[in-house]
């Protein structure tokens, strides 16, 4: 699956863009605040229907624009299709082959992630951005995980507002089973992908990295212990919290390299490779489930990695079967790369280089 045709208009500080990308590497120069990192945004919100950068609607408008639009054609095989979205200062639209669709649709098309400087967070930061990365990844394999995990999260706010409305034990204690079928048809959903990604990744960590590193899944309640045992030893505590402490919605993806957890374990650098290792992993195993590629941005890569570290890294983007977007302050940086296309952008214009 490759985006075969791109256009952006009023993004950020973009002037329009009309590209018909290379199916393996296009890369792209250009000095600070350039707009290389705003074309990648632009590409992601095509396939997630929001930013990477976790900004608003309302800062992705050009200055002095109503709104943007994002074009995209996406080959897969034979078959090709469309995905657009329009957003104004009062509304977004998203269509996908004609109809109109939802961030759901979009991801389902075009499948793409992000390598970028604050990748590192995947590594250093809370359990948030780990469960958004493997959901991801599950949603992408299991066609019925979105429709679970949405069933999950309905009923997890019913209950929260059940506690937080200090209703009784046993009122609240009516959500208990339909919380529980959900939250473990998330967790097998969640251990059987990680079945697969797990050895691919702690493989990947060792023969490109040097780095002895395993991931292991923590579902959100305690290890031994039932589901719904814990409900209801925790009962009381949350009706005293006015929320429930335990479930999918608290669940980690735990990182260790040398028996440590990650995070104290290495440097910023070695935080950046071993996030990239956890994406390039996960793009590598869902390339076995179907005979699509996947898209991935990959902002300066270079930034904050030594020779040697910047070396493993160019190895491993080698080896992902993506179609990558690479972005550097010089295309000189990005020689290992010897075959694709290369861009220029200058002031938000976005050239082509022969």
């Amino acid at each position: 699956m490759s985006l075969v045709k791109f256009r952006a208009s009023g993004f950020r500080s973009l002037a329009p863009v009309d590209i018909e990308p290379h199916p393996r590497f296009n890369l792209i120069s250009g000095v600070n605040a350039s707009g290389k990192t705003s074309l990648l945004e632009s590409i992601y919100y095509l396939g997630r229907g929001r930013s990477f950068r976790g900004t608003g609607n309302r800062e992705l408008l050009q200055t002095g624009q109503q709104g943007f639009s994002l074009f995209g054609e996406v080959s897969s095989g034979d078959q090709k299709q469309r995905a657009g979205v329009e957003v104004t200062t009062n509304e977004r639209r998203i269509k996908v082959n004609g109809d109109f669709g939802s961030s759901a649709d979009l991801a389902r098309i075009l499948p793409v992630q992000t390598i970028d400087p604050e990748v590192h967070q995947l590594v250093q930061g809370g359990p948030d951005e780990r469960r958004r990365f493997l959901d991801w990844g599950v949603f992408h394999v299991k066609h019925t995980y979105l429709l679970e995990w949405r069933q999950y999260h309905k009923v997890l706010k019913q209950r929260n507002a059940a506690l937080r409305a200090q209703q009784s034990a046993k009122q609240i204690i009516t959500w208990n089973e339909s919380l529980i079928t959900h939250a473990l048809a998330l967790q097998q959903a969640r251990e059987e992908y990680l079945s697969h990604f797990k050895p691919l990744f702690s493989s990947i960590c060792s023969d490109y990295l040097l780095i002895d590193a395993k991931c292991t899944y923590k579902p959100g309640w305690p290890a031994g212990r039932d589901f719904s045992e814990t409900l209801e030893l925790t009962l009381d505590s949350d009706i005293s919290k006015g929320f429930t402490q335990n479930g999918p919605h608290r669940a980690d993806l735990y990182l260790e390299v040398t028996d440590r957890r990650a995070r104290h374990r290495v440097s910023r650098g070695q935080q950046k490779l071993v996030a990239s290792a956890l994406i390039i992993s996960q793009l590598k195993y869902l390339a076995t489930e179907s005979d699509a590629d996947h898209v991935l941005l990959v902002d300066d890569p270079a930034a904050e990695l030594d020779r040697d570290n910047r070396f493993k890294l160019f190895q491993l983007l080698e080896e992902v079967p993506a179609q990558m977007f690479i972005t550097a302050l010089d295309v000189e940086d990005l020689a290992s790369f010897a075959t694709g296309l290369k861009y220029r952008l200058a002031d938000g214009e976005l050239s082509s280089l022969l």
